[in-house]
């Protein structure tokens, strides 16, 4: 068993007792992104633990007097802090009438045996004594093992026996082992998220969207479900496979435990609250800053208690990006109106290198054009076509295929010229709001058949005529992925003429405009 991502060992004293007391709430938490020298370097393990650390002090009741954390630091130092830590939970529960609860976050290398920090090694048995050891009636550990992946990061240890904890727990105690994975699986972390995907989804439950029943706290067991759910769906796309959270525990009669209390600190925070249906990922300030929180499109609840400030706000659809930025202000609850959002539709979405949603876009559409004159006719030629196109980042291809008529008649002679061509261009596309500006260079072939009447008889003359073309069109997002081009391009042809039988052929190539108006839809 790879024994990977969160255990989350939970010694419970007497819990109506504590409910009763005055409760202290001490942390350590600790993040290590450099392992020993056979472990490659994670890039979120240290700003995993600072999310931990603040989702706990800013809505968790805990006092930044009676937290710690750590950062690449070593064994020496941890164990250090937990032993003193520990004496000063001793103190604490001195006091009648006082009770103690001890969360201890590990997040970085780790094989069966050790925690790996750095080049220093703690082992797991002592760092689980360690916390066990604790006065407080109430001690979690967690404990996020990770190890260097590919394009998404694959965290864990070798393939070896499971962290050997101890299993023993005194009467009245109650234990509850939670895990970012089962037996054999890899957890991960994503740079799409910047950090560890079950990481995210447990502090973003933490911050409110894991309160089921909406009582305006979340415990163990919502913010297990949130966490759970959300990280089997977004590791379902990843290279290395689904991961499966596992929770297992013996409270045996004790109440609820409470991680987070996002109601109680309304008054002091920002509330932001998502419409259903879609995704969310939020950032600090702007689109680089740093990834708050992911709501699921599945999320019972639609509300996140945040810092007052500045953030950015990108939803996921099926056919359609939003996204923008918005002020969150301290005591006011914020509703995001997709309105105020700016919409990216499929190809603008792909242009602008959101890789991680869609990597190429498709569109068929309809249309209608005219053509300026040929020698072969008096009359422009009108018609229609049928088109289709694929974006990437970089640029863009489409092919149409269409039909025109045009004609001449010099008294003695009406001739009807049909013209049945396919052109295909590659073009450079620009985003200007809900507006794309594209031009492009492009060819293809028409196939000329001319039809005289007369008085007397003339068979139908066919040709095989190339071209290549410059062209330029302005396309507007509609809704759905809808969207309405125009499009002018000049174009070369390369005719043969035959202006009599007792003449030569003369080869000419003759320019023309040829503008469309056309209707598409994105796939």
């Amino acid at each position: 068993m790879k024994w990977i991502g969160f255990l989350i060992a939970v010694m419970l004293g007497s819990w109506p007792a504590l409910a009763q007391a005055g409760v202290e709430r001490f942390a350590v938490v600790v993040g290590n992104n450099l392992g020993d020298a056979e472990d490659g370097p994670l890039h979120y393990a240290e700003s995993d633990a600072g999310r931990v650390y603040d989702v706990l002090r800013e809505l968790g009741g805990f006092q930044p007097a009676n937290m710690v954390l750590l950062r690449d630091e070593s064994a020496d130092t941890l164990r250090r802090t937990l032993i003193t830590v520990n004496e000063r939970v001793r103190a604490a529960v001195a006091v009648p009438n006082t009770q103690a609860m001890l969360v201890v976050y590990y997040s970085g290398h780790a094989d069966e045996d050790d925690l790996h920090l750095g080049s220093s090694r703690l082992s797991i048995m002592e760092f689980a004594q360690l916390a066990r050891g604790s006065a407080a009636s109430f001690r979690l550990v967690v404990l996020d093992a990770c190890r260097s992946g590919a394009l998404t990061r694959v965290k864990g240890g070798r393939v070896k026996a499971p962290f050997a904890l101890p299993d023993e727990s005194s009467p009245g105690d109650g234990v509850a082992f939670l895990t970012a994975s089962a037996v054999s699986e890899d957890a991960q972390e994503s740079d799409a998220l910047r950090g560890s995907f079950f990481t995210h989804a447990f502090v973003t439950g933490l911050l409110g969207a894991a309160d089921h029943d909406g009582d305006g706290r979340i415990v163990l067991d919502e913010a297990y479900r949130y966490a759970y759910q959300n990280t089997l769906r977004a590791t379902s796309r990843t290279r290395s496979g689904i991961q499966h959270p596992t929770f297992r525990y013996d409270l045996r009669g004790q109440g609820e435990i409470v991680l987070t209390r996002p109601e109680a600190y309304a008054a002091q925070r920002a509330s932001l609250t998502f419409p259903s249906g879609l995704t969310f990922l939020l950032m600090r300030e702007n689109a680089d800053g740093a990834v708050v929180a992911e709501l699921s499109e599945r999320a019972a609840t639609r509300s996140l208690s945040l810092r007052s400030g500045r953030y950015f706000v990108r939803a996921r659809a099926r056919d359609v990006l939003y996204e923008g930025s918005l002020d969150a202000a301290a005591g006011v609850a914020t509703t995001v109106a997709l309105d105020n959002l700016d919409r990216i539709e499929y190809a603008q979405l792909v242009r602008k290198g959101h890789g991680g949603v869609r990597r190429r876009s498709q569109a068929f559409e309809l249309g209608t054009r005219v053509r300026s004159t040929l020698p072969n006719a008096e009359t422009p030629c009108f018609g229609g076509f049928a088109g289709y196109g694929m974006d990437f980042s970089e640029f863009g291809a489409r092919a149409r295929l269409g039909m025109c008529t045009s004609g001449f008649d010099n008294g003695g002679v009406h001739a009807t010229t049909l013209a049945y061509d396919l052109d295909v261009r590659v073009y450079r596309a620009w985003d200007l709001g809900p507006f794309a500006v594209a031009l492009g260079l492009g060819g293809g072939t028409t196939f000329f058949r001319q039809h005289f009447e007369l008085a007397g008889e003339a068979p139908d003359r066919n040709s095989l005529v190339p071209f290549v073309s410059i062209g330029a069109s302005t396309a507007l997002s509609l809704t759905n992925g809808f969207y309405l081009d125009i499009d002018v391009a000049g174009e070369t042809h390369f005719l043969a003429i035959e202006k009599s039988v007792a003449l030569p052929v003369e080869h000419s190539a003759m320019f023309a405009i040829r503008t469309s108006l056309s209707v598409g839809k994105y796939f």
